[in-house]
């Protein structure tokens, strides 16, 4: 009897755990639609002339996609010049923002001093601040320093990223045991060394995770650098998308506009591709504090 319980309790649960599961493909899928319909709209909407746009959307893609590709590509805008100052700038800011970043949090975890405390807390009240607050101040500051109209204006600041810090301290928290550092200096490894050669190849999941953050979010921006670039020949591809599609009745053509946005995005799934096995591990990691 007692066999014939268990046995049936074991159905059970087994039936259970099938039936959750298949609700979390289920839910996934979803997700998943979600997410990529809004990308194959974009692409069916790049084939399509303005004309065909105005008249509502249609799910299956039309025969405009070189057209509107040779008028954006032969239009006034410098897209091609746009889409390697937007590159340059996305990479060095990731670049600079996780190596810098995962420094500052590096010292922060591997050393005891009497102002460690008040320094994480004082960065936390920076990260809450938000920049229109201190744009006006940034701005002047820039312009006092000679980089107005100058990307480097909005690369260097990269160097100090509050957000990408906190992450990095959580993760360095979860994964990295002070035991590992005062091993490698007992056997005579300088701070520097450590920190390239032991610490950053432990940081790598999280590495890659805000280097995909800092990424798409300089990638995106318009913001700042609509107030820092004025000449055409400096500014980033949103800069210019708002251009293109603020040009007058005339001029003014809704596939070429979704032609340059498609075109914006490659480079952003390109880094996603390759960096987002890094993901799941890093966010995962990143959140729990050992």
């Amino acid at each position: 009897m007692a066999a014939y319980t268990n046995d049936v309790a074991g159905k059970k649960d087994g039936n259970s755990i099938h039936a959750r599961r298949f609700v979390a493909y289920l839910v996934l899928i979803l997700v998943t639609f979600i997410c990529l319909f809004w990308f194959y709209i974009l692409f069916i909407n790049a084939t399509r002339s303005n004309s065909e746009l105005s008249t509502g959307f249609r799910p299956t893609p039309s025969s405009h996609f070189f057209e509107n590709w040779t008028n954006l590509k032969e239009g006034t805008l410098p897209i091609f010049t746009g889409m390697i100052n937007s590159l340059v700038i996305a990479v060095l800011t990731a670049g600079l923002a996780t190596y810098f970043s995962t420094m500052t949090a590096y010292a922060i975890h591997a050393y005891e001093f009497k102002l460690k405390n008040a320094m994480f807390t004082f960065i936390l009240m920076i990260m809450m601040i938000p920049t229109q607050v201190t744009v006006l101040g940034f701005l002047q500051l820039i312009g006092n320093i000679g980089l107005d109209n100058n990307p480097a204006a909005l690369i260097v600041p990269a160097v100090a990223s509050p957000a990408v810090f906190f992450y990095m301290k959580q993760y360095m928290d979860s994964t990295l045991p002070l035991s590992l550092i005062e091993a490698a200096r007992i056997d005579g490894s300088g701070e520097f060394r450590t920190f390239n050669q032991i610490v950053l190849p432990l940081m790598k999941p999280a590495i890659a995770v805000q280097a995909i953050f800092s990424f798409v979010s300089s990638w995106n921006n318009y913001f700042t650098p609509a107030l820092v670039l004025h000449d055409d020949a400096k500014k980033t591809l949103p800069i210019l998308i708002a251009q293109l599609r603020s040009a007058d009745f005339l001029k003014f053509d809704m596939g070429q506009v979704y032609m340059m946005i498609a075109f914006s995005i490659f480079p952003v799934i390109l880094v996603y591709l390759v960096l987002s096995r890094y993901i799941v591990g890093g966010v995962t990691l990143g959140g729990v504090k050992g």
